[in-house]
């Protein structure tokens, strides 16, 4: 997390809490500071949750035997 500033690493780790105990993507719909949703177009098979208003963790979720959330990375959206 070179580079970031200490608020993004501690609401990246704060995220990353709530997507362990997760049991289904409803859970994350339901907490509105998230924001979490479905990208478009040739990324509609990611999603995005808000660090901050500035910056956004993108995942992927695959589901193939059991649910696997994998982080993309963390962009700017400004």
């Amino acid at each position: 997390m070179a580079g970031l500033g200490r608020d993004i690493v501690k609401a990246y780790r704060k995220v990353m809490q709530l997507l362990r105990s997760a049991v289904d993507e409803r859970d994350l719909y339901a907490v509105k500071s998230l924001h979490f949703e479905k990208l478009k177009g040739n990324r509609s098979h990611q999603r995005s949750l808000r660090l901050n208003r500035q910056f956004r963790l993108i995942i992927e979720i695959e589901e193939e035997n059991e649910k696997t959330i994998v982080v993309i990375s963390i962009e700017d959206y400004h």
